[in-house]
């Protein structure tokens, strides 16, 4: 997705179409300008319907914002008050603001991360392209170059951005951008834990997240956290629908990559902590021929892994993994989608059964009959739970 040719900004002002945005032009003082990922993505012809817009005004950011809001019916949220900038939230859109970085709009942008997010588009005036440092030649060549080393330092997340660019955009890495991101690395500890993981949730699920892992794992950015375990690539993904493929590879990916203690580190969720923790005691408990497991395991295996087992799958040989897809597609079968045959509800009712530890191992007995085809029906798993609690009548 090289951008071929330098377009006319009259071009970008008509892909960017500011007349669709909530926020007219009129409202924002002379000298305001958009720049970042909205310029890149208008010249490479990439933007979403509602892209993020950052703009840059002169002076008194969060004033102008406050009273965009107010009379605009949206919200401002304070970003950084001490370097004047805020967001407007408004209609779905979200608009960042903030003051210049400098004595002059070409200071600012010699303070950005990457060349190619260093382009300012003027939102009054002659439609022009602002270009200080070379983000159009970036563009047109495929390549990532940081403006300046210590660009990159002064917030160290941007070490990891420029990769997660790598993972969206087919971009080849500047050898002297390479040698700053590897000498710098461990200061990307110092960024929050949130921002990290949020950029490392987009850097695996990016279209090119391959070839930008590939890189990130050279680079060692992420060894305070890394998990060390091999790689899912694209090619392990091939029998996946691409609705499975959004599903499974960033977490199979995220998985390989973080460790369990990196990601409470990274304060990801409890949800996300789970879902990985599960894949990757399965992914190591596997055998060779997983359809050796007992048979009590392979079915929590598909209690644990009920909605993310074609991340698993990824790691059998293609005979299996298409044997195993087929079944885990079909909402019916009974052992990739385990369930009891009755409740615990009508267990109690019918078998005059208390709550306890005792029901849930009844109701998983129940399940696993089910799950390998010895239960058929309501009245057979009825009769088998009289036969169970008959001979475990002293458990209960």
């Amino acid at each position: 997705m090289h951008m071929p040719s330098n377009p006319p900004a009259t071009a970008i002002l008509e892909r960017l179409a500011p007349q669709r945005w909530p926020l007219p032009l009129d409202l924002l003082p002379a000298g305001a300008v958009l720049v970042g990922g909205a310029v890149r993505d208008a010249l490479l012809d990439r933007l979403k319907p509602q892209p993020d817009l950052d703009l840059v005004v002169p002076s008194g950011a969060l004033a102008l914002t406050r009273t965009l809001a107010n009379r605009l019916g949206g919200s401002c949220v304070v970003l950084d008050q001490e370097r004047d900038m805020a967001r407007l939230v408004l209609r779905g859109w979200t608009v960042d603001i903030a003051r210049q970085d400098g004595s002059s709009l070409e200071a600012d942008l010699q303070r950005r991360d990457y060349r190619l997010n260093a382009i300012a588009l003027p939102l009054h005036g002659p439609a022009q392209l602002i270009d200080p440092t070379g983000g159009l030649a970036d563009l047109q060549q495929g390549r990532l170059t940081a403006v300046r080393e210590s660009n990159l330092t002064d917030d160290p997340l941007r070490l990891l951005r420029g990769l997660r660019l790598m993972a969206e955009i087919p971009l080849s890495l500047d050898p002297m951008t390479a040698g700053w991101m590897r000498r710098h690395r461990q200061q990307l500890t110092q960024a929050a834990p949130e921002r990290i993981l949020a950029e490392l949730q987009k850097l695996v699920a990016g279209p090119l997240a391959d070839q930008a892992i590939e890189q990130l794992c050279q680079l060692e950015l992420i060894q305070p956290w890394a998990a060390g375990q091999p790689l899912p690539t694209s090619v392990d993904a091939i029998q996946l629908t691409a609705s499975e493929q959004e599903q499974a590879l960033p977490l199979a990916r995220l998985t390989a990559l973080i460790s369990d203690q990196g990601l409470e580190q990274l304060r990801g969720s409890r949800a996300l902590r789970q879902r990985c923790r599960r894949l990757r005691q399965w992914q190591q408990r596997l055998p060779d021929d997983p359809e050796t497991l007992p048979e009590a395991e392979r079915v929590q295996l598909h209690l644990d892994l009920d909605r993310d087992l074609a991340a698993l799958v990824l790691q059998l040989n293609p005979v299996l993994q298409s044997c195993w897809l087929r079944r885990w597609r079909d909402p019916e079968d009974p052992l990739f989608h385990p369930a009891s045959p009755v409740d615990g509800t009508t267990l109690q009712r019918e078998l005059k059964l208390t709550p306890g530890p005792q029901l849930g191992v009844l109701l998983m007995h129940l399940r696993q009959e089910r799950a390998f085809g010895r239960l058929h029906g309501r009245d057979d798993a009825l009769q088998e739970a009289h036969r169970w609690t008959n001979r475990n009548r002293d458990a209960l």
